[in-house]
């Protein structure tokens, strides 16, 4: 049976000007919002915790430990979720767990200063974040036209860090003063509530709708999670993937805890000056996300990977190093190496279509792996610097990280889309009503 070209991607209509497919553009809204509610607590939360509930530092340290484990086995999850339920429920999910936890928190947990609860609560709403973003990047990878699948996940992650960072550390420091930390906590569980609906009522797009899955594991749990991890060995290039997206963020989480140590106390650079630095390096990498992803749907996936991403973050974490190291307490130029690490870390934005191409019918446990490796980076970045820098100091560490960084150039260098040998020049079409990827 013969089906018209225009077929070929029945659910969408043309993209919007900006490069967000017009049917997911209401996940995109409701994916800024939640992050924003999420974002709320980054910049005084433990301070709550220890100054006004009166907690110890170890036992604030052990809260976050458990939100992040909890957040990275929710990060794993929500690819494998998808597969059997659909990228809207995982995100209802991940809603309804942020929400159910927070409001036990404020309302019972916080007034009776009960550390166990706190513990409790907070650790479980760790599950909730990723479940709805992560969720939403899935339901991107499969509902997203290929040929724009790049610029797409630029936006969100665009969305995802405007929300985060930027926007919810905005929002506490505009009503902590006036209305308290306690009640302005409130206010972020009204911002996740309204990502919520405007996913739940606004966002149509039908791919989201159902299980992503059409091979009969689809039906077991266990077979499906079990897939999430097996699918790194029988896809050999899913693997190294997961190692590249291991690799992306590594080196930003540990330059985060040791660089300021560096500039601070061997520089002479201020605190101020070190957060003044982080900005710089946010913004550059907001600045690039969705340009880099739009630069892979022209150009090539993997070589912007390869190039923008793993080459600029290794000369960035040498620039990090020696460039203070000759020129001392030089701002400016210090700014430029920080700034060049964020828009490294942009270039690796075109990394989850270039493991989904490897089998577009395993897109939820690809994505699993992909989310597993981002997890997995927040503890190894640190733990990298611990080992090592007693040894050969932090101008070792930042080698450690540049060959790292080196290594997934090469990894993604040699990641084929089947059945395509060397990648074209330019998009082929492919047959009516086949959404089969092809590697630019």
């Amino acid at each position: 049976m013969l089906h018209p070209p225009q077929q070929r991607e029945p659910s969408l209509p043309r993209p919007a000007v900006l490069g967000i497919p017009r049917a997911l553009i209401w996940g995109y809204v409701g994916v800024l919002l939640f992050m924003v509610g999420d974002g709320v607590e980054t910049s005084y939360l433990p301070t709550f915790f220890k100054t006004d509930l009166g907690f110890a530092e170890a036992s604030v340290g052990i809260i976050f430990t458990v939100y992040g484990v909890t957040a990275a086995v929710g990060a794993f999850l929500a690819g494998g979720l998808c597969d059997l339920w659909g990228p809207r429920r995982v995100m209802m999910a991940g809603a309804a767990c942020w929400a159910v936890c927070h409001t036990l928190m404020l309302a019972v947990a916080v007034p009776a200063h009960s550390y166990w609860l706190i513990l409790f609560t907070y650790g479980l709403r760790g599950f909730g974040y990723p479940l709805f973003a992560y969720g939403f990047m899935v339901w991107i990878m499969a509902g997203a036209p290929e040929r724009q699948l790049g610029k797409a996940l630029g936006w969100f992650w665009f969305c995802f860090t405007m929300g985060y960072p930027v926007l919810g550390s905005a929002l506490v420091s505009l009503l902590k003063p006036t209305i308290g930390f306690y009640h302005t906590l409130w206010v972020s569980l009204a911002m996740i509530v309204a990502g919520a609906l405007v996913v739940l009522l606004l966002l149509r797009e039908r791919t989201g709708f159902q299980g992503l899955s059409r091979e009969p594991e689809r039906h077991g749990l266990s077979r499906t999670f079990l897939g999430c991890f097996t699918v790194m060995f029988t896809k050999p290039s899913v693997g190294m993937g997961a190692l590249v997206r291991l690799i992306n963020t590594t080196s930003q989480f540990g330059v985060w805890v040791f660089i300021p140590l560096f500039l601070v106390d061997r520089i002479g650079f201020s605190a101020q000056e070190w957060a003044s630095l982080l900005i710089v390096m946010m913004v550059s990498n907001l600045a690039c996300v969705v340009l880099f992803g739009a630069l892979g749907d022209r150009w090539s996936r993997r070589k912007t990977v390869a190039w923008l991403g793993g080459a600029v973050s290794a000369l960035a974490c040498l620039a990090l190093y020696y460039v203070p190291q000759a020129a001392g307490h030089d701002y400016p130029l210090v700014a430029v190496a920080a700034g060049a690490l964020g828009i490294g870390m942009a270039g690796y934005v075109p990394l989850p279509p270039l493991m989904t191409s490897q089998d577009p019918e395993r897109k939820g446990q690809i994505m699993s792996a992909y989310t597993l490796g981002a997890g997995a980076s927040m503890a190894l970045g640190p733990l990298i610097g611990t080992l090592f820098i007693g040894s050969i100091g932090i101008g070792g560490v930042m080698w450690i990280y540049a060959v790292l960084h080196l290594i997934s150039t090469v990894l993604v260098l040699t990641m084929k889309t089947p059945g395509t040998g060397a990648e074209p020049a330019a998009p082929i079409a492919a047959p009516p009503m086949e959404r089969q990827p092809v590697e630019r």
